[in-house]
């Protein structure tokens, strides 16, 4: 039988179990950059604007690290831009490793692969199909991505050479999902070896890209993601740097495939050591096992998180000279609610600290599903435990870890930018307030998750789409003046925007109580619905 037989069938089946999360996704990105893009044009609109912005952004190295350098300070597409480029790329990348370990090592851990296996199945279909549907994936995102951007009136070179940064960090890391894949027996285990990558590969361009001139920026040439800004969109448009992460996605899908020829379905090139023959004291309670569970993913959030808020803090002194004309003001201060410039900047980004802790929020609750797909939840539930011990357990530390990573970062967001402002005593307090306002609306989407785990279990990674869909209402629905009644939809345009706005605790407890009725809903639908 021919090794690559069924793949298209894998095809058609996987763009059918991805036909809502997918379109929705791309949505999300293009309209992230469409959105970025129109609202930087009328903040710079001439070059002595663009040139201040641009000199202010170069001589931070804090934003130099999170975001890279502007390489031509006179460039309306690379100062709009400049925000998405190495992050935009890092988003990109994750997607596409995760959308290849999705539809292979998940897919084998389940047991589903096995089955279908033992009909008209070649032995590569399914990563040759997981492979397809991640490139497709990211060169439509790409291309629609550039489309959208020459849309905005930037110009057109530069914007095909933007979208192609997000194609070849994406292409790159879709052949780390597929090596990764092949080396661990579990989805989450490939999937945290995918993001170490990640990680490492972004902290090797901060690296390069802040060091000084005659330094160590050759740093950044050894990772993906400082390939693809090395492109340049909009300074130079450099297109055969792309021919560097198409090599590396070569060299790692020819590993990937012959690892695959060598192992058996199931198996993985690290094999887990086998456990104890009975569990630890500190393992015998539901709540315990899920602390176990979710840990190490927790671990890895909190230091993200904290990294986060003290570069975003640090960054919180600078912003008064980033902003310079009246409407970059304007616009500002239209994100983040408030007058204070600096204060509207850290409201703003608090904001997308929620949205980032919304999705480890939405990740850890659906543990509760894989846990039941993977027929770990039934053997478990035989026992004493009750349904509601079992979900709670899972429920806890999805709840109980968005309070801490949000904190987290509020804490160290208001130690650096104490420091920096010098005024320690008064933004710890005000920062650490700003975090805990964002909670009811990250508890709200969490909920969203249980609720339709014990409603409509099949359709419980809706959840992602709901969630895509009130990022665009609630954090891009002012850029795009949509109808205030239509913003309102999202729960993130109920948190108030602290520091510095005025707060109302009614939106905050209205959202809290909606939150709390899904939960209860979620709870007992689950405990009168099958198992499975």
């Amino acid at each position: 039988m021919n090794d690559f037989a069924g793949t298209s069938t894998l095809v058609r089946l996987a763009l059918r179990r991805d036909r809502v999360l997918l379109p929705v996704w791309i949505l999300v990105f293009v309209s992230m950059a469409a959105g970025s893009a129109k609202a930087s044009i009328d903040l710079y609109p001439d070059v002595a604007s663009r040139v201040s912005a641009a000199n202010t952004t170069n001589s931070s190295p804090a934003l130099v690290s999170l975001y890279g350098r502007i390489f031509d300070p006179t460039s309306l597409g690379e100062v709009s831009l400049f925000k998405l480029t190495a992050f935009g790329a890092l988003l990109v990348g994750l997607l596409a490793a995760m959308l290849v370990v999705r539809h292979t090592r998940a897919e084998e851990e389940s047991g589903r692969l096995e089955l279908l296996s033992a009909g008209v199945l070649g032995r590569y279909a399914a990563l040759t199909s997981a492979l397809i549907i991640s490139a497709g994936t990211v060169i439509v995102l790409g291309l629609l991505t550039a489309l959208s951007l020459i849309g905005t009136g930037l110009p057109t070179a530069g914007s095909f050479a933007f979208g192609l940064t997000w194609i070849v960090a994406g292409l790159a890391f879709a052949g780390v999902g597929a090596l990764s894949a092949q080396l661990t027996e579990g989805a989450r285990t490939a999937n945290g070896v995918t993001a170490v990558v990640l990680g490492v590969s972004y902290i090797l361009r901060a690296a390069g890209d802040s060091a000084a001139d005659g330094g160590t920026r050759w740093i950044s040439w050894l990772s993906p993601i400082g390939w693809a800004q090395q492109i340049r969109p909009y300074a130079g448009d450099r297109w055969l740097v792309a021919l560097l992460p198409l090599a590396l996605l070569g060299l790692l899908i020819a590993a990937a495939f012959a690892l695959l020829r060598s192992r058996d379905i199931g198996a993985g090139l690290v094999r887990p050591r086998p456990g104890p023959a009975t569990g630890a004291r500190s393992l015998r309670s539901p709540l315990a096992l899920a602390w176990r569970l979710h840990r190490g993913s927790l671990y890895a959030w909190g230091f993200g998180f904290l990294l986060l808020g003290f570069v975003v803090g640090n960054i919180a002194s600078n912003v008064e000279g980033f902003v310079t004309s009246d409407s970059a003001r304007d616009m500002v201060e239209k994100l983040g609610g408030v007058n204070g410039i600096t204060d509207a900047f850290l409201s703003t980004e608090m904001g997308i600290l929620g949205l980032l802790a919304s999705a480890f929020g939405v990740q850890a609750a659906l543990r509760l599903r894989s846990e039941e797909t993977a027929l770990r939840a039934e053997p478990l539930l035989a026992t004493g435990v009750s349904r509601y011990q079992w979900l709670a357990s899972h429920v806890l530390m999805a709840v109980l870890g968005t309070g801490v990573l949000i904190l987290v970062g509020g804490l160290g967001s208001g130690i650096s930018s104490g420091a920096s402002l010098n005024n320690m005593g008064r933004q710890v307090p005000r920062m650490l307030a700003a975090a805990a306002v964002q909670l009811p609306a990250i508890w709200l989407v969490t909920a969203l998750v249980v609720l339709l785990f014990g409603l409509a279990p099949r359709l419980v990674t809706g959840a992602w789409a709901l969630f895509g869909a009130f990022v665009l209402l609630g954090q891009f629905g002012p850029l795009f003046d949509l109808p205030q009644g239509l913003m309102d939809i999202s729960p993130y345009a109920h948190t108030p925007r602290l520091p510095g706005g005025d707060f109302s605790a009614t939106p905050v407890i209205v959202v809290a109580a909606i939150a709390a009725a899904l939960l209860l809903t979620g709870a007992t639908t689950f405990r009168r619905r099958d198992i499975g």
